[in-house]
């Protein structure tokens, strides 16, 4: 569904991406682990046409479409759940849902399909129907996690772009978010994941990738990366310190 190759990007003179390369299966969760400064967000965010790339490719379904605008991204089936949630805190559930259809038609038979994706959402996460009229900002941290997934899911994807899901969550709902995802694959929605989580990220994948220092430095099978060495050395090593952990890129 997707491959990226040779991708580089710039935060101003600094150089996030290197020359990564990396394919999204369809059907599948592809994880990619790495550090803080890894490469990570900027790889996302360079997919879903949030910076702008200078070199390389971005292929979804065989069409280059890097440095497209964001929302023609959106419309050709990629949403993108950033890190840190993002909701409208002063909007009610149900209308933070609704904008996530914002590049979808809602006349005649396009407004009974927007209705039947809130109603996905709703059965993926019914927490999120027993407050629907609530203020998004009164949520906690997990359910306002839930609302960004399920924000991304009503523009119909193809491919849905998770960026830290488990972000400042507490371990028992971090396994409710993954749960979620396991029934979204199930689905045969592809994911496209990014944690630094290895463990629980490995664990629910069928493909996994490394990065380090903007490149991709590893991949494979995800449960097979779970058990490597190199695994341990590259992501839990030294070089996270001389990588730039912290500076969030």
């Amino acid at each position: 569904m997707l491959e990226v190759k040779n991708l580089s990007a710039f935060y101003g003179n600094i150089e996030a991406l290197r020359a990564a390369d990396l394919r999204a299966r369809t059907g599948k969760i592809t994880t990619i682990i790495g550090a803080n400064g890894a490469g990570k967000t900027t790889l996302l965010r360079a997919i879903s046409g949030l910076i702008p790339t200078r070199y390389g490719e971005i292929r979804y379904f065989g069409k280059d479409i890097a440095n497209s605008e964001p929302h023609a991204i959106v419309k050709m089936g990629i949403s993108h759940v950033p890190e840190g949630r993002q909701v409208f805190g002063s909007m009610s559930v149900e209308e933070n849902l609704q904008l996530g259809a914002y590049t979808r038609s809602r006349r005649g038979d396009k407004a009974k399909e927007i209705q039947k994706d809130l109603d996905f959402a709703y059965s993926v996460f019914p927490v999120l129907s027993e407050r629907r009229a609530q203020y998004a900002g009164t949520l906690s941290g997990g359910e306002q996690q839930m609302l960004a997934i399920g924000r991304g899911l009503m523009s119909s994807p193809r491919l849905l772009l998770l960026d830290e899901p488990s972000m400042g969550l507490a371990p028992l709902v971090i396994k409710d978010i993954f749960t979620c995802l396991r029934r979204l694959h199930e689905e045969g929605l592809t994911i496209l994941l990014v944690e630094q989580d290895a463990q629980i990220a490995l664990s629910v994948s069928d493909v996994g990738y490394v990065m380090r220092a903007g490149k991709v430095r590893l991949e494979g099978d995800a449960r097979e990366l779970l058990q490597s060495d190199e695994i341990q050395r590259i992501y839990l090593g030294e070089d996270r310190i001389t990588e730039g952990e912290g500076h969030g890129i």
